[in-house]
């Protein structure tokens, strides 16, 4: 790795700069001692097709995260639009976050209801960067539903611009104002 000969960026700059970025949201979870845990995760990627990769990070000093690591496992579920509460039900530290969320064990891991997509993996590779960890997962299930994806940019949830609702002049009133 090439040595750095500039100072980094001060974190706010650049958290700020990074808040203008569009993600998707989603909740990754596993199961802990027969208990379900997971948090909600904006740092979700595909990563690799062969092998199927993804890859999620989280705060080394994670719950969910030294839980994982014990699993070896975890699932995604990619929220859709409509599903705000639950993204931010799973970021609330502390709350808690399955009473009262519709889930169910899949293939021995909880699934979110009404999730957009849903992805199984097995943990492939732990990175180290930085104040937290890149979990590298090998997606051994997956499946989706046709619906607007829940999306995060400038600190607010949203929609990707195809499904979102835009106001439209009817044709009848163009060819009316064409018209006149």
């Amino acid at each position: 790795m090439a040595q750095a000969t500039e100072a980094p960026v001060p974190p706010q700059r650049f958290r700020d700069v990074m808040a203008a970025v569009c993600t998707p949201v989603t909740i990754v979870t596993t199961m802990a001692d027969g208990q379900p845990c997971g948090a909600t995760v904006s740092s979700f990627a595909s990563l690799s097709l062969t092998p199927p990769l993804v890859s999620v990070a989280f705060d080394r000093r994670s719950t969910v995260l030294a839980r994982i690591r014990t699993a070896g496992r975890f699932a995604v579920s990619l929220l859709g639009h409509g599903q705000e509460g639950v993204a931010t039900l799973f970021a609330t530290p502390g709350a808690d976050r399955f009473t009262g969320t519709a889930w169910y064990a899949d293939r021995g891991l909880p699934r979110l209801e009404a999730a957009a997509g849903w992805m199984t993996c097995h943990l492939h590779q732990v990175v180290e960067a930085g104040d937290h960890l890149m979990l590298l997962g090998l997606v051994t299930h997956a499946s989706r539903t046709e619906m607007p994806p829940l999306v995060y940019a400038h600190r607010v949830f949203g929609t990707h611009s195809r499904y979102g609702t835009r106001a439209r002049t009817s044709v009848t009133d163009l060819i009316a104002a064409c018209s006149r």
